[in-house]
């Protein structure tokens, strides 16, 4: 391997981008053995990493992740955060491929002083021209470019990674987004993304702070075995709003999730100064003095959680403090929590402040409060709570304050405490109706808005440009059912673009769908557990069904092997999977269970409890390797069924149980499939579950 780089004769294509350069090039020996280069293109902020595999691992092909959000880290997949976020460098080795990173074009949150706020730059360009410098370094590093090359992402990488493709010119062959969204325009378009996902997320907000602590009736009321009817108990408002959430396409069976918003609470903080100052600065004013919104027409449903309070700082605290401070290990900082530990696996991060203690916060919302620094240093900066416990709250900005947070702000300082704009987005999703989106029809009548109307807003140039659907090559879409980031009407939008583009006989041999039952937006040992139901118990691990459908793209792309898609229906913004695997086609087992003969059973303690379950593995799709039961919702998954040998596609299975305590207690089936019925395989084990209750008195 010749260690110097003709890195000055690669000349842009994109005229944008100035001559490349490496400021880093080293030999690294873990997980495995590659060349780590790192670099940039000159005049811009866009800075990208190559990991270049040196033993066998690479074998001629080109993998490019890109990072959820609003991206802007070139180094999100080498570490720890890899292994979490479904890729990293052992997956690619795996997968034969050498693995590309950029930072779509910016530093952290903010945009790039040249670009502004072009949304293509981000989008797609500066991944394009990163994936295409690269390969003029595999070329001298192998002695030739890798024969193919693909880009995926979930989430925020799902937004841009099929404009990478649209817009590659041939730089790619494939892409994999899973959890996308995003609106549709035609090919060559250059205007931000005007998506109404953002705008629903306010009615997932609404609930979650009109219900509080009665959100957890809901939540049992929806869990296997429960009543059925979440509207029990409520108010006509909280009716309302719960039943306007569902028609928006909220994922059912997943509303535990509603109280521990994540992503979507990002979101707003990323956005929430966007609107309010160049957006839609009229209806955050309208809210509160004009008829027909909410604040005007009813106050009483906004003024007890209203918070407009000067006030000033305790304590300034970092990821560091968060993670380490025993202060902070009860479970009400747990999604605190998370948040510094994922900071402090991005890029070190672990120091910068993101959280303050504040005095005299006793009344109020303070999920979404904005906080505002009145006085110091840092005055004038805006940030919005994210996660809190009490009087300390966890705060991102938008920008330069995301990039900021706290940092120059110390105890003493003022600042500004006031959730009027958060309370106004809380009603938001009736005001920005998407024009020809039919989940919207209910806040219609004969077709004209039952609210007064403002424009769905733009996002962040950082999304990128809508989709248009037009491009050359493979792509594999993965949407999850109980995603309550990207909600299931999500999932077919890229599929209608396509069809509308290439007509639906074309798509079907460029284009394939595959969902992911039972998956959430982040795996689930990141998000919080409900007692007696560990989230693992109702919630898999997609991340296997990523990397085997990686390779599933591989091998259409290079083979033509055709890659199974999922049959499914999309019925009042909910999605339906048959329930025989041959019909439903995909690649996950199909799984269901029984407590004596039903999703419910009754007993006393001491009583035996007859439990089965059955599972079939689609066609092609292999064999059960694992099946395990975890009796108590505890997570443990102890009962492990003896005689799977990975040589049959069915299994049923049946055991008695008994229960000799009083209690609710969820008792789970989980199965796993893998493509070659390898029992010990530690990689590819496709996972899925069901779920029963049994009640003992």
């Amino acid at each position: 391997m010749d260690p110097r780089l003709e890195v000055e004769l690669y000349i842009p294509a994109d005229p944008f981008f100035g001559t490349p350069f490496l400021d880093l090039d080293e030999e690294r020996a873990s997980p495995i053995p590659y060349r780590h280069l790192h670099g940039g293109f000159a005049g811009t902020d866009t800075r990208f990493t190559f990991y270049f595999p040196t033993g066998p691992e690479y074998r001629g092909r080109l993998f490019h992740p890109l990072e959820g959000a609003h991206a802007g880290h070139e180094d999100a997949f080498a570490g720890p955060m890899g292994e979490i976020l479904g890729g990293g460098l052992t997956v690619l080795a795996r997968l034969g491929g050498y693995m590309v990173e950029s930072n779509s074009g910016h530093i952290g949150d903010d945009v790039d002083p040249k670009g502004g706020d072009d949304p293509t730059l981000y989008g797609h360009r500066a991944s394009i021209e990163s994936a295409r410098f690269s390969k003029h370094l595999a070329a001298q590093i192998y002695g030739e470019p890798p024969h193919h090359a693909y880009v995926w992402g979930g989430s925020g990488g799902a937004r841009r990674s099929p404009l990478c493709l649209e817009y590659a010119g041939g730089v790619y062959d494939g892409a994999m987004p899973f959890m996308g969204g995003g609106n549709v325009e035609p090919h060559g378009t250059t205007s931000c993304v005007r998506s109404a996902q953002p705008v629903v997320f306010s009615a997932m907000f609404n609930v979650q702070r009109l219900l509080g602590d009665q959100l957890a009736g809901v939540v049992d009321a929806t869990a296997p075995g429960g009543s059925g009817t979440p509207f029990d108990g409520l108010s006509a408002h909280q009716r309302e709003e719960l039943a306007n959430l569902y028609r928006l396409g909220y994922p059912r069976g997943d509303e535990f999730m509603i109280a521990h918003p994540m992503g979507q609470m990002w979101l707003w903080t990323s956005i929430s100064d966007m609107l309010q100052e160049d957006e839609d600065p009229e209806y955050f004013d309208a809210f509160w003095s004009q008829p027909g919104y909410v604040g005007y027409d009813e106050p009483a449903h906004v003024e007890k959680d209203l918070i407009d309070l000067h006030t000033t700082v305790e304590r300034v605290l970092t990821a560091n403090d968060i993670i380490n401070d025993p202060a902070f290990a009860g479970d009400q900082y747990a999604s605190a929590r998370t948040m510094a530990l994922l900071m402090g696996m991005m890029g070190g991060q672990a120091a910068l402040p993101i959280a303050v203690k504040l005095s005299g916060v006793e009344r109020g919302y303070l999920l979404g409060t904005g906080v505002r620094i009145t006085d110091g240093k840092a005055a004038g900066r805006s940030l919005y709570c994210m996660a809190h416990a009490g009087d300390v709250l966890f705060c991102d900005g938008r920008r330069e304050a995301n990039l900021q947070r706290f940092t120059d702000v110390v105890p003493g300082d003022a600042v500004h405490v006031c959730n009027r704009a958060f309370l106004a987005f809380c009603y938001y999703y009736r005001h920005h109706i998407a024009e020809d989106d039919a989940l919207f029809d209910f806040l219609r009548s004969d077709g004209n808005p039952l609210y007064p109307q403002h424009g769905v807003p733009l996002q962040s140039p950082l999304m990128g440009v809508p989709y248009s659907g037009q491009y050359d090559g493979k792509l594999l879409w993965i949407h999850h059912t109980h995603d309550n980031s990207l909600w299931p009407p999500e999932g077919g939008v890229y599929k209608k673009a396509v069809e509308a583009v290439r007509g639906p006989e074309q798509a079907a041999r460029q284009f394939r769908l595959r969902w992911t039952e039972n998956a959430e937006h982040i795996p689930p040992f990141m998000l919080s557990s409900a007692p007696g139901r560990a989230t693992t118990t109702w919630i898999v691990d997609y991340r296997p069904i990523i990397e085997q459908s990686l390779l599933d793209l591989v091998a259409w792309v290079e083979d033509g092997v055709e890659p199974a898609e999922t049959s499914f229906e999309l019925r009042d913004g909910k999605i339906i999977l048959p329930e025989r695997a041959a019909e439903r086609g995909g690649i996950q087992p199909v799984v269901r269970a029984t407590a004596n003969g039903g999703v419910r059973a009754e007993v006393s303690t001491g009583e035996p409890v007859t439990l089965a379950m059955s599972a079939e593995v689609p066609p092609g799709a292999g064999q059960i390797v694992d099946v395990a039961w975890d009796l108590d919702g505890s997570g443990a998954f102890g009962l492990q069924v003896d005689g799977i040998d990975g040589t049959a596609s069915t299994v049923h299975f049946e055991t008695s149980h008994t229960y000799d305590a009083p209690g609710t207690y969820f008792a789970t089936a989980r199965v796993h499939s893998h493509r070659s019925g390898h029992v010990n395989a530690t990689t590819c084990r496709i996972p899925n579950l069901a779920q029963v209750r049994i009640v003992v008195t």
